[in-house]
Parts: C-alpha cells; structure tokens; sequence
C-alpha cells in the first residue's frame, strides 16, 4: 500500500504550539523567579502566534487529515480564536496573583500551553482516538494546575477529587467509544454516522451513547454530574480557577459537536431526550444552590453549573441555528467567567483571598470604576439587557420556541429569573453595603486595563451583538 504524506499544513498551529511549549520548558529552567517574566511573555507569544496562524490560513473549507482523524473547519477556527483570546487574558490576569504567593513559576505557563494544545486537538477531533487523546492532554494539564499550591491542604484535596471523578468520567466515555467502536468498527466520526444511519441501531450503539453522554457531561459540569465543580472552584488557586473556568468549556462544547453532531446525529432523538433532563436539572441545581453560598467562587462554580444548562438547551434543538446559538452562548460565557474571576483577582492581595461574598461590600466606595465593570460583569451573566448575555440566552430560547419546545423556553426563564437573585445580590452589596476593607487596589496597570477592555467588550458586543452571532451562523453555513 503506498504512503500518502499527511497534509500538516492544516496543522501548523498546533506544530508550533507543540514546539513553544517545548521551548518555554527548556527556557524556564534557566529562569529564576525575577527573571521569570521572559516564561510569561513567551507564553503569550504562544497565543499570538498560533492566532496569527489560524487566521492567516482560515477558510469555510473542511480539510482532513492523519487518515482522517484531524479536520480543519470555519466553526473549529473560530472555537480556536476564542480559545487563545480567553487563555491570553487568563494568563495577565493570573501573573500579579501568581507573583504575590510565590507561584510565578514555569509549570502554571507549561501545563496552561499543554491545556490549549488539548483543547485544540478536542476541537479539530475527527475520531474517537483523537478525541480521547485531546481530552486527556487537557484533563492530566488541569489535574495537576489545581494542585500547584502544594502547601495548601483544599487544594490538593481539590486536586484529589477532581482526578478520581475526572478518571472514572473518562473511563466512562472510553467504555462508550470502545461500544460504538464495536458496533460500527471504525474510530472515524464520519464513519460511524454513516453506520448509525445506514444499521437498525444496535442495542449497543444505544448503550455506548449513553456512557458518552455521561462523560460529555462530567465535563461540562452537569447536573448530576457536577459534584466536582463546586469543591474544584472554590479549592484551587484563583488563577487556576479562572483557567479552568473559561476556555475548558469552548473546548467541551466543541467535543459534544464532534462526538454527539457529527457522529452520532442519527441518534438526536435519543440523546436530545437525555439532554433535557440534564439541562432542567443544572438549570434547578446551579440556580437554586448558588443563592445559598457565601463563597463567590463557590458562587461562580453554580453559576457555570446553570449556564451549562442553557448551552445544552442550544444544542438538543438539533437544528444548524440551535448549534449556532451555543457557540455564540459558549463564547460570550467564556468572556464573562474571564471578567467575573478576573475582578477576584484584582480583589485580592498577598495574604488575602477576596473570594467572599463580603470582600465586595463598598466597592463603589473604593473604585467607582470597576464596581461598573464588575455590574456589567453580573448584569450579563443574568441576562440583563442590553449586555451580551441577554443576547445569548435569547438566542437559545428562540430557537427552543422553534423546535415546539416552548415549555422548556419557560422553565429555562423561570430558572433564569430565580438565578438574577445571586447575581444583583453582589450588585447591592457593592453599592449599598458598607465598605470592611479599605485597602487601596494596587494592582498593576496592565491588570487594570484589560479587565476595563473586557467589561466593555460585555457591554459594546451587547449593544452591537450581530456581528459575533453572524460569525457563528457563518461557520454553520447560515
């Protein structure tokens, strides 16, 4: 049989991630904590790079390649595109933590480029192997993140938790692939679509869906899958928090797009059904137990929990436009939870963690200016208009009402007005509550400004959203 060479020109950001990440690890052993900023800045250059080639070779043309176990779409560039921007703010925002608790070190800059390597391979995943690979490169990355204050009791309990749970997820989801794998004798997602339209859909093909849907949903962080969410949030440093809960779920959602769309379409009215219950119940779950909680990361974790819910209810629509407005909800999430954490960080200072409710009493007092960010911040995430927020969770429900599921449209409202509460909750208490802690904000001015640029970004794309919601309806062909 004669060898085809593999096209590794629609993998050329992933190459030169792969080669940066292995340059900064060779370069951060030379580097002592004060000259530990070359690390940082070449992470960023990281960023940029693979940006500048995504772009530079972006086309609405699907590539394959690696015998079909790698594709190159409009929706996997664009997923990419936020990925990068998100990670690339997650890194400033983490370096003055970092520094302030003696973590400004390599590995959080080494096993962060590991985990965008991961989710891009997730993203560009034409196989069940490749999947599997992707998923585990960003899960082993995120285990060993949360333990990286490893003098800290909560979190390496956190660490600990999130491994068992995050193996027996992926144990699950193996389990489910080696079914269909079984069932169609393929690893290749077009393949397997092909037999499950083509067969009488064996039993075990039914089987293995649903151990998919299990692990799909572990990491998403779904109802009742979530135990993990909460603990992890609240144990891991900030910085690790805020990583883990932002750009991870552009790169989950982009496997349920794999997994249950591109292979598994055939089966929509099996797995539709099962992602209704999951979604009423993180809807219920997220909103309802984070009113309860005094830790606003733990806060933030039910939160994640919710919005998880309403991404779901995008993709069980089954429809081109239902998928289209998960992205656009997915990608606007993905922004809020980088400000929400962000404002954390900017809160907090070497030996103080603002990661209660409390920390927040009087920031108007304090700082007019990002007790305003951190209101567009909350606004959004409720579903406030006119902030970006409002705008995904109304595409979604649009397209609910159009599928005929108006009932589900409802109980995603009712859920969403009872989730408001916990939101204008922080609002009151920056305006109207009296000020415990006087403490200047001294963080630097790099800090500052971006966090300014993403509360604005929430509310300019709130006020102008066409041009991000066609630019996911394009990479869906609409």
């Amino acid at each position: 049989m004669d060898f085809a060479i593999p096209n590794y020109y629609i993998a050329i950001p992933e190459m030169f991630v792969l080669g940066m990440v292995c340059l900064v690890l060779v370069i951060d052993l030379f580097m002592t904590d004060k000259s530990r900023t070359v690390t940082y800045l070449l992470s960023q250059t990281t960023l940029v790079g693979a940006a500048v080639l995504t772009f530079t070779t972006f086309s609405y043309e699907t590539q394959f390649a690696f015998s079909n176990t790698f594709v190159r779409d409009a929706m996997g560039d664009v997923l990419k595109g936020f990925i990068y921007l998100s990670i690339f703010f997650v890194f400033l925002y983490a370096r003055p933590y970092l520094q302030q608790r003696n973590l400004f070190k390599g590995e959080y800059y080494v096993l962060g480029l590991f985990a965008v390597l991961g989710m891009m391979v997730m993203v560009s995943a034409q196989s069940l192997l490749t999947i599997y690979l992707g998923l585990e490169m960003l899960a082993l990355s995120l285990y060993a993140m949360v333990a990286l204050k490893r003098d800290s009791i909560e979190a390496s309990e956190s660490a600990m938790k999130y491994f068992i749970l995050g193996a027996l997820a992926s144990g699950m989801l193996l389990y489910g692939m080696s079914m269909l794998y079984g069932a169609t004798q393929s690893l290749d997602l077009a393949v397997i679509s092909q037999q499950a339209v083509n067969s009488d859909m064996p039993l075990v093909m039914v089987f293995g869906l649903v151990f998919i849907v299990v692990g799909v949903a572990f990491k998403l962080g779904a109802v009742p899958f979530h135990m993990w969410v909460p603990d992890v949030y609240q144990g891991s440093p900030t910085a690790v928090t805020l990583f883990i809960g932002s750009a991870p779920k552009i790169a989950a959602f982009a496997m349920v797009m794999r997994l249950l769309v591109d292979g598994l379409s055939s089966m929509h009215i099996h797995w539709q059904d099962m992602f209704i219950i999951l979604s009423v119940l993180s809807l219920a779950v997220g909103n309802i137990f984070a009113i309860a909680q005094t830790n606003i990361k733990r806060m933030l974790a039910y939160s994640t929990i919710a919005h998880m819910g309403f991404l779901m209810l995008g993709v069980l629509s089954g429809t081109k436009e239902g998928y289209s407005a998960a992205m656009f909800y997915t990608i606007v999430y993905a922004m809020m939870s980088v400000g929400a954490f962000g404002m954390i960080i900017l809160l907090s200072r070497a030996g103080f963690e603002a990661d209660q409710l409390n920390d927040f009493k009087g920031l108007n007092d304090k700082s007019p200016w990002f007790a305003l960010v951190m209101l567009i911040l909350m606004f959004s995430m409720a579903g406030v208009p006119p902030f970006l927020g409002f705008w995904a969770k109304v595409s979604v429900l649009k397209e609910l009402v159009h599928i005929d599921m108006t009932w589900l449209a409802v109980v995603a409202v009712v859920f969403s007005i009872i989730g408001a509460f916990y939101y204008l909750r922080i609002i009151k208490i920056m305006y109207f509550d009296k000020m415990e802690d006087s403490s200047q904000i001294s963080h630097s001015l790099d800090l500052r400004i971006a966090l300014s640029a993403n509360g604005l970004a929430i509310l300019v794309l709130g006020l102008l959203p066409g041009p991000l919601m066609a630019l996911c309806a394009a990479t869906f062909g609409l």
